[in-house]
């Protein structure tokens, strides 16, 4: 066993929250003596234990991108709806990710005076080149079409990789949920790693998302505004001020 002198250096290298590391969560532990020696210490927590001490549920076992095993309402305990939850999950969250970008960069942009569109919540007022109400049945029409043929997707994979009407369009046999093709222009490889981020990400933008619907609802104000206007008198302007009505 080698002894470590008072010249020794210990270096943790903690993973990030949005690390996305896969497999488990790791802390390094190298102790450097003085010496040519060396001794290294690796320390792993069980992926899949969202709180210390609980256990996941038996049908859950690490091995999906992002499980830490809360599922509390045990809404994936049947193998069947879980395949579709994990699809809604991963879908949701990257609509939620463009979503949140749609609504923050147009607000950031106007307010900064290098575009001048309307607010997110003031979007739906202006006019375009149909009325809301044609817009709507098209976005359903076409929603629908989508949906129908991921599902098949889930539900056969590959399936529905060839183009029913282009046929000289087709899709790589890839991963339910990852077509690559022309879905992935940047060829990004869909690793563990960078499957744990996108979820992490995804789950962050959907709470984020929420966040926005309320602080409006409850300030009239967008994202940005509301951080603007915080930021101008941080002591007064906060949640305790702005619930109490003051």
């Amino acid at each position: 066993m080698a002894t470590v002198t008072q010249a020794s250096v210990a270096v943790f290298r903690p993973s990030t929250f949005l690390s996305g590391s896969p497999g488990k969560l790791n802390r390094a532990l190298a102790v450097k003596p003085a010496t040519s020696s060396s001794v290294s210490f690796k320390i792993e927590a069980k992926k899949g234990e969202w709180l210390p001490g609980l256990p996941s549920p038996v049908y859950l076992n690490g091995s999906l991108a992002g499980d830490n095993g809360f599922d509390p309402l045990a809404l994936a305990e049947d193998p069947e709806s879980l395949k579709w939850f994990v699809q809604a999950e991963l879908v949701n969250g990257r609509w939620a990710m463009l979503g949140v970008a749609g609504m923050l960069l147009p607000e950031v942009f106007t307010s900064l005076g290098f575009i001048d569109v309307p607010k997110w919540y003031d979007a739906g007022k202006s006019q375009y080149f149909a009325s809301s109400s044609t817009l709507l049945v098209i976005e359903f029409i076409l929603f629908h079409y989508v949906e129908i043929r991921r599902w098949q997707d889930i539900k056969n994979p590959g399936s529905v990789n060839q183009d029913p009407i282009f046929k000289s369009y087709s899709l790589p046999p890839n991963e339910v949920g990852y077509p690559g093709g022309i879905f992935n222009p940047l060829n990004f490889a869909p690793t563990p790693e960078a499957k744990e981020k996108e979820i992490a990400n995804g789950r962050l933008a959907m709470l984020a998302f929420l966040g926005f619907i309320v602080q409006h609802n409850v300030t009239g104000k967008g994202p940005f505004d509301n951080l603007v206007q915080h930021l101008s008198d941080p002591w007064h302007n906060t949640i305790v001020q702005t619930l109490s009505g003051n």
